[in-house]
């Protein structure tokens, strides 16, 4: 049974690919012909591939980065306004009437990535209207795929300080917003893929392919232990996805010590309380400490170690929190000129406690 049930994989993986590499080859034909109106056509085609709920996230991922490609191209030929005669703003509209929502908001995505670069619009409002426009996709995995191209094609485009997009209208503050939102929403798909379950696909396959009922006995049907073990395996496989925005925001230059402590944090916090999973609240917080300075850690460890108790009782947060005590460790032994603010705020204490506690 699941060697049947990963053979059919195989089999619309490869049917995806083969679309994808089918409507590609007629959009390069279009982009080289200058042809606006059929490159986005067949890019729609193309992309609708992403469609797909038949795919395991590995496999997914597989037929994405075809995708993806393909769309780093078409982004080059939607720069050259000299080639397809449309403005940038009419370009921006003139996407959004794509068929389907899932191609139409990667085209929007992938314009809304030359938008920014082109300075035409605020940087804050093609951010803020591409980030809330992907809530039209709340498909665990299509939405968490949409919204990482999103996060991968705007990262390099945040006003930040010092950046190209900083401006009177543009602060480090919308930057900061925009990545907060997209992984919050990208958190909650995350956290919905346990409900989604693994008897979806096969339902799917029970009464949406008439061919291959006949093929799928009820003895095939996996029990709870194995359906609980498989959907954590493939939430395990997406969570660097969701887990990228915290690196995205460590990145951020203009996010200060202040910034950090009064609105990153408690937002990246209330969002890991919030989601009540003991998955990603154990992979969240790892992530904080793994990413952000130890000079931040030291200065909001009281706040951090708050949130532990509000935690999934199984979560392993002694592990964690052993993990937070070895960074704070050695970065007091490379830094001894720092070792006064470790007595003050009385960090090994309050670590040791709360490692006692769990």
């Amino acid at each position: 049974m699941i060697s049947s049930l990963t053979e059919d994989e195989d089999k619309w993986l490869a049917e995806g690919i083969a679309g994808i590499q089918h409507n590609a080859y007629y959009m390069h034909r279009s982009v080289d012909s200058n042809n606006l109106r059929e490159a986005l056509k067949y890019s729609a085609q193309m992309l609708s591939e992403l469609r797909t709920s038949r795919l395991s996230p590995h496999k997914y991922y597989e037929l994405y980065m075809r995708a993806f490609d393909e769309l780093r191209k078409l982004e080059i030929f939607f720069k050259d306004e000299s080639k397809h005669g449309c403005s940038i703003i009419d370009l921006y509209e003139l996407v959004q009437h794509a068929g389907n929502i899932l191609p139409r908001l990667y085209l929007l995505c992938t314009v809304g990535s030359v938008y920014i670069k082109s300075k035409e619009a605020p940087a804050k409002d093609v951010l803020k209207d591409l980030v809330e426009m992907c809530r039209g996709v709340q498909h665990p995995v299509r939405g968490l795929f949409l919204r990482s191209y999103l996060s991968q094609v705007s990262r390099d485009k945040l006003p930040d300080i010092g950046s190209d997009y900083e401006g009177d209208a543009d602060t480090v503050v919308d930057a900061v917003e925009f990545v907060l939102q997209n992984f919050t929403e990208m958190n909650k798909l995350w956290v919905r893929m346990q409900h989604q379950g693994v008897m979806v696909l096969v339902n799917h396959i029970l009464f949406g392919d008439p061919e291959l009922r006949p093929s799928i006995g009820l003895s095939g049907l996996q029990g709870p232990s194995r359906t609980k073990e498989k959907q954590e395996k493939e939430r395990s496989e997406l969570r660097d996805l969701v887990g990228k925005n915290l690196h995205v925001l460590s990145q951020i230059e203009g996010i200060d010590l202040e910034m950090y402590k009064d609105t990153v944090l408690p937002r990246v916090l209330e969002q890991v309380v919030n989601c009540k999973d003991e998955l990603a609240q154990y992979y969240l917080m790892d992530c904080i400490i793994q990413v952000f300075p130890d000079e931040y850690h030291l200065q909001t460890l009281e706040t951090l170690l708050g949130a532990c108790p509000q935690l999934q009782p199984t979560v392993d947060i002694k592990t964690v929190l052993s993990q937070l005590m070895e960074r704070l460790s050695n970065y007091a032994a490379s830094s001894p000129e720092v070792l006064p603010e470790f007595l003050q705020v009385e960090a090994f204490a309050k670590l040791s406690s709360a490692i006692g506690k769990e």
